[in-house]
């Protein structure tokens, strides 16, 4: 296969050698594990966040240590009491060793949470440090510890939202308009 690359005085060719566009495929794919564990989170979906995992997985947060399957449901069951979460994923470092691989995959992590009747915001920031393992062909997570680097709660603040209300809001599952495909088409 031959790529072009552009931006030169003149288009240059340069070869692609199959195995290197083995490893983009495979880095691509484990990112997409992330990527599909935080929309999980968010629209509070537990199938979506169960396909990132090996069914043998484990998880551990100190808090909890156990199986893959057992981290997601109870993720589900804390967040629903949320009334608004939103998990973003920073760097990823990830090493390809075969069909095991191993990744630093920073992310934060906003709650709004209601705490003796006040609204509150919590903010969490780490990183996972995930073993991967490409099983017949797919590669999922088979172990992921999630290290807190730093925490913090506060008093919601929410004077934007309040002077615009007409502003469009995310929302969990099918209410949230990315879950509503055909709905995007005609917009």
């Amino acid at each position: 296969m031959q790529w072009v690359v552009w931006g030169t005085a003149q288009a240059e060719e340069s070869a692609v050698q199959p195995e290197t566009l083995q490893a983009l495929a495979d880095r691509h794919a484990i990112a997409d594990l992330s990527i599909r564990y935080m929309r999980g989170l968010d629209r509070l979906d537990l199938d979506l966040l169960k396909s990132v995992y090996h069914a043998d997985a484990t998880d551990d947060r100190g808090f909890y240590s156990g199986s893959g399957y057992g981290l997601c449901e109870l993720a589900v069951q804390l967040l629903a009491s949320h009334l608004a979460n939103h998990h973003m994923l920073g760097q990823m470092a990830i090493d390809i060793e075969g069909d095991v691989a191993f990744g630093e995959i920073y992310f934060q992590a906003y709650h709004r949470i209601v705490q003796d009747g006040q609204d509150m915001d919590f903010m969490v920031m780490g990183r996972y440090a995930d073993r991967y393992e490409r099983r017949d062909g797919v590669w999922k997570i088979a172990h992921r510890s999630e290290l807190n680097d730093a925490c913090w709660q506060q008093p919601a603040s929410d004077d934007w939202f309040k002077a615009t209300p007409q502003a469009l809001r995310g929302a969990r599952g099918a209410d949230d308009l990315t879950s509503q495909r055909e709905r995007l088409r005609t917009l």
